[in-house]
Order: C-alpha cells, then structure tokens, then sequence
C-alpha cells in the first residue's frame, strides 16, 4: 500500500511540476517576464542573475539525462523513478528560473504594426508546431509516467521504437526547433530577452549535439542514416516521400 501511495504521488508530481512549469514557460515566452518576485537590481545585476538561472537550469536539464549520471543514479534509486525525478527537477528548476527572473530596463527593439502581429502568428505556429511534434512521437512520455506505472503492474515497458513521420521528416529535433520559433518570436526585445533568447539557442545546438551521441549508441546504423537524410534543425531540404 505504502508503495502505491509513494508511486502514485510521484506521477501526481512529476505531472505536477513538469507540466506547470511548461505552462508557465509558454507564458512567459508570449508575454514576457512573469514578474512575481522582484529584486532591486542594476540592469547588470539582473542580467547576471538571468544568466545564472540559465546556467544551472541548463546543467540540471542536460545532465541528469547523461548515462553517467544515470548509472550513479540507479545504485539508489530504482529505475522506473528515473523520468520522473527528471520532470520534477526539471520542473522545479525551470519554475525557479521563471520566478526568478528579473526584467531590464533596457528596451532593444520594439516591433510595431504588421511586423508585430507577424511575430504573433509565428508564436502561434511554434505552438502548434510543438503539439504536431510530440503527436508525432506517439509514445511520448514526457514526464516518465510510464514506467512507474508498468512497475505498478508488475512489468517492463518496453523501448520506444525508431519510427520517422510528421515534423522529423523535415528535421531531426523539431521540438528544439518549433521551441527556437518561440524563443524569438517576443516583439519586444528587451536585454533580458536577448540573453534568454542567445543562451537557450545556443544550448539547444549543444544538447542537440550532446543527444545525439545518445540516440545514435541506441539506435545504431538506422540512426546514421536518418542523420544523413534529415537536417538536424533548420528544414533545408523537402523530406523524402513517405
């Protein structure tokens, strides 16, 4: 019973947490910062702090999902907890970062007029272009609900097969990839936005990078192949026929 209750309160937190924190993201991406704790800063002191948010949000996200780090982890913690202690870190983290940040003062760039509501509309299609991805994936699991419930049943989920259809005929990592659209489509650049905007692109090159090590070791030749067919991010070339 005691294990029930311990799974079960993992899967409420990791849902919790992870998908809290993603909606929040997503709103403070469209509507820029959220403005809930404010720290009497310099314009240098706030982007210091912004960029130390980054910075251990980046570390947490990308290193937990390293298989060193996973080895270590699996001496005290059963496995079938692992994706969702990675959510509710991940979660915790990000929410820390968003509640956290602190605005400049600094305005860059404003957009105005149609300019303006372009950038809206290329929000909206990151959106829909994100949703299009993880439907694609089919067996998504984005807050490692399934395999704690597999072990509540007594079984070993099984490993998600290599299939290639929607968006990853176009690119390889299109959530990377509608998740840059999002990034860079605020109409109102301000210096805060901008460091957000170049550290989160450039950390998504490197964990593209850093992922694909893993995938090709998982999958193998197949992933080789595909490497060379699709584009890792930008769709520069039509995909093949389905």
């Amino acid at each position: 019973m005691r294990r029930e209750i311990r799974l079960y309160a993992t899967i409420f937190t990791a849902k919790l947490l992870g998908g809290g924190a993603l909606f929040l993201l997503a709103v403070f991406l469209l509507l820029g910062p959220i403005r809930v704790i404010h720290m009497e800063l310099s314009n240098v002191g706030a982007l210091g702090l912004d960029g130390a948010l980054c910075l251990a949000f980046f570390l947490q996200h990308s290193g937990m999902v390293r298989k060193s780090f996973q080895r270590r982890l699996e001496a005290i913690l059963p496995g079938h907890y692992h994706g969702a202690l990675y959510a509710i870190s991940s979660g915790a983290m990000l929410l820390m970062l968003l509640l956290f940040w602190q605005p400049s003062g600094l305005t860059l760039i404003s957009a105005h007029g149609p300019l303006r509501w372009l950038l809206r509309g290329c929000y909206l299609a990151g959106i829909l272009g994100f949703v299009w991805g993880v439907r694609a994936l089919g067996s998504f699991d984005g807050f490692g609900i399934r395999p704690i419930k597999a072990a509540m049943g007594g079984k070993t989920p099984k490993a998600a097969p290599f299939t290639i259809r929607g968006p990853y005929r176009w690119v390889r990592h299109p959530l990377y990839a509608f998740t840059i659209v999002l990034l860079w489509s605020y109409p109102d650049l301000t210096a805060d936005r901008l460091l957000l905007n170049v550290m989160w692109t450039v950390w998504i090159f490197i964990g593209a990078h850093l992922e694909e090590r893993d995938l090709t070791s998982l999958y193998g030749e197949s992933y080789g192949t595909y490497q060379r067919k699709v584009p890792m991010l930008l769709p520069l070339r039509l995909p093949d026929r389905a």
